[in-house]
């Protein structure tokens, strides 16, 4: 199996040297270009995983180098930039980078960042018949064949109960359901008013999955109603 390939595209040594020294630890192949033009060079002769590309640069910049590579290619591209005005982020964003860091930034950041974009890149990029086995929510994703539940890489243990809970609420991504409606389902029995059971496990996999289970990203609460995943 190759090593993932990061192209580095900075008219700045210093950061390409920085940058190589983090991410050859973390084992994957580098490549180095000082402007748009060479970039796309690179490209022609290389496959690559994902790119960091410097916004200022001379000769071509990076905006301009997003745009053609977006001609072309489709793997994910982070933009550094010592701009860190909302529009400048959000033009960067719109030539097609999949994310912008702005310098100066803190390399385990930037190393966290690389890796969760591959992860994504690579989900994205299965055979269409392994999709149908996944669901997707943001960092959260769930393989219904393996049973694996994984929060931003993280693995996560769940019972099969709550294993069920979580896959039919995320499979109807934005539908609310009631609690009888997810007992009914899950336990495949009448649900009795009095029964918290389906709160007591709501609760407990929020637990597991959510960073600040009172302030839920993924499972939340329509009061009155029920229970979603957004």
């Amino acid at each position: 199996m190759r090593p993932q390939t990061i192209l580095l595209v900075d008219d700045e040594k210093d950061i390409i040297d920085l940058l190589e020294i983090y991410l050859k630890n973390e084992g994957y192949r580098l490549l180095r270009a000082g402007n748009g033009f060479e970039a796309l060079e690179v490209l022609r002769k290389e496959e690559i995983d994902l790119i960091i590309l410097d916004i200022m640069m001379p000769k071509m910049d990076g905006m301009e180098a997003c745009i053609k590579i977006r001609e072309q290619k489709n793997m994910p591209i982070i933009m550094l930039s010592a701009k860190s005005q909302d529009m400048d982020k959000i033009l960067g964003l719109s030539t097609g980078a999949d994310d912008y860091v702005t310098k100066p930034f803190n390399p385990l950041e930037l190393v966290a960042r690389i890796k969760s974009q591959l992860r994504r890149y690579t989900r994205l990029n299965v055979p269409r018949e392994n999709k149908e086995e996944e669901i997707e929510v943001d960092d959260l994703f769930i393989n219904t064949s393996t049973r694996e539940v994984k929060v931003d890489g993280r693995d996560v243990k769940l019972t099969p109960r709550e294993f069920a809970i979580l896959e039919l609420l995320a499979r109807h991504r934005g539908k609310v359901w009631s609690i009888e409606k997810i007992y009914e389902t899950v336990w495949g029995e009448a649900f009795f008013e009095s029964d918290n059971t389906v709160m007591v496990h709501i609760r407990k996999i929020r637990e597991k999955i959510e960073e600040q289970p009172r302030k839920p990203k993924f499972i939340k609460t329509v009061w009155g109603v029920g229970y979603k995943v957004d």
